[in-house]
């Protein structure tokens, strides 16, 4: 699953999309309808971000029912878990509004087999793979901007990557790990 996580992201982060999916994705539907662009290289590349957002919301979902959790920590889990689930509402709808169809997501035990959930056994498993997806949300994120011709676009991006920065620095900490040393630490 890793080498399919990272294959995804580096599809991902070496794309850049077309001026009529980053107004919709920015919901600037109007100054979609004059623009162009190459509509289903934009779908796909926002059906590979789809597919990470449900992967997160799987994985937030697989942590909060393995009853590992304790209840503050399962409280902000769910709380992640309902970011993951606007990050995913927002590239649905632009996907649509671009004609295409969003990747769909997959059964919860699919995931769970991907994501290796027969290994987790303490609430510290729970938070290390949550970790280390939202590290590797926020640097696919941060990963695109640089190819956007966009300000829109690049802010959406920016956006995206704070929640998930936010979300790797939560359970960084709640983990007792100390956060990265250097400046400049993601995106790189």
């Amino acid at each position: 699953m890793q080498v399919i996580q990272q294959a995804s992201r580096r599809v991902f982060t070496g794309a850049t999309l077309s001026a009529v999916a980053v107004a919709l994705l920015a919901g600037k539907d109007a100054l979609a309808q004059g623009a162009s662009g190459d509509m289903a290289k934009d779908v796909a590349i926002l059906n590979v971000a789809l597919g990470l957002e449900h992967e997160a919301i799987g994985a937030y979902q697989l942590g909060a029912g393995s009853g590992l959790l304790q209840k503050p920590v399962l409280d902000v889990a769910v709380a992640f878990q309902g970011h993951h689930k606007a990050h995913r509402d927002a590239l649905i709808a632009t996907i649509q509004k671009m004609g295409g169809t969003p990747v769909p997501e997959k059964k919860l035990e699919d995931y769970a087999k991907a994501l290796k959930a027969d290994t987790l056994k303490s609430q510290a498993d729970v938070l290390s793979l949550a970790a280390g997806l939202e590290l590797g949300a926020t640097n696919a994120y941060l990963g695109v901007i640089p190819g956007l011709m966009s300000k829109d676009l690049a802010k959406v991006a920016a956006r995206l990557a704070a929640d998930e920065t936010m979300h790797y620095t939560v359970l960084t900490q709640a983990l007792g790990r100390s956060l990265p040393s250097g400046a400049l630490s993601f995106g790189a």
